[in-house]
């Protein structure tokens, strides 16, 4: 009897495994609808507004699943943002101090950093203006009376200008004309606008404007390199998605609209 009882326990765990199998067989758990609609939030220096808005149709024939949102701002604050717990899963810095800064706080996953792209700093005056300036060094000119510049603790093309600045022994000379911007694109529309005689930008910057002119590059001695770095945030909640999303970056449709907006592109 007990020979018996066993063996009708036996066939009725048998039979309940396969009633499990079958039922899991007619109704599989979707395993890719957490990822179906993936948004990754990258936190961009103002200079990429236009070369990153190009390549965002791009990056999305090839992972349509995935949808961007960009914060642009000045690299010093967006860097604020984040170590204040503002969520972000990209950031991608138009210099290196920010990107340091915070991967000092391990805000960001190291091993996916790396330096992107490069830039070039330019002064530049209205398409408008009759000043005849072709250097730095005569910002000093009595007849230049404003000068839009980054904001130099906090902006890039700001710091890079100070280090200019004093470089060529004239910050002194003109620390009264100077008009702080907030970022890159603010020192544009001060030039363009005429709120300002002239201004340091990117040459970038002056890519996606027709109402300013160069009238001036700064040699590469004079400040510090001026590189773009990019890494995924720690507390990311895509990183798979944002790797995806920076390996798209270095490839070649992207490299070709950075180029098209005057970036260079990072020696490796």
């Amino acid at each position: 009897m007990k020979r018996r009882n066993f063996f009708a326990f036996i066939c009725g765990v048998a039979i309940a495994i396969v009633l499990v199998t079958i039922l899991n067989w007619l109704n599989p758990s979707p395993p890719v609808i957490a990822q179906a609609n993936t948004t990754l939030l990258v936190s961009a220096a103002a200079s990429l507004q236009d070369a990153l808005k190009e390549i965002q149709p791009l990056f999305q024939q090839t992972q349509s699943n995935v949808k961007v949102n960009y914060n642009f701002g000045a690299s010093g604050a967006l860097q604020q943002q984040i170590e204040q717990g503002a969520p972000a899963d990209v950031f991608f810095s138009a210099a290196t101090k920010q990107m340091n800064a915070l991967q000092d706080k391990n805000l960001i996953l190291s091993d996916t950093r790396r330096n992107l792209l490069t830039n070039s700093l330019v002064l530049v005056v209205s398409n408008n203006s009759d000043l005849e300036i072709d250097n730095f060094e005569q910002l000093t000119d009595p007849n230049v009376k404003r000068i839009a510049v980054g904001e130099f603790r906090s902006v890039p093309v700001g710091q890079y200008s100070e280090e200019l600045f004093q470089k060529l022994g004239v910050l002194a000379q003109i620390k009264p004309k100077l008009v702080f911007g907030n970022n890159v694109r603010n020192v544009l529309a001060a030039v363009e606008s005429g709120n300002a005689d002239a201004g340091i930008v990117y040459i970038t910057d002056v890519k996606t404007s027709d109402k300013v002119r160069v009238v001036a590059t700064a040699a590469e001695n004079l400040h510090s390199p001026i590189v773009y770095p990019i890494a995924i945030i720690s507390s990311s909640k895509n990183p798979d998605a944002a790797k995806e999303y920076i390996q798209f970056l270095t490839d070649k449709q992207a490299r070709s609209v950075f180029e098209k907006y005057g970036f260079g592109i990072a020696k490796s």
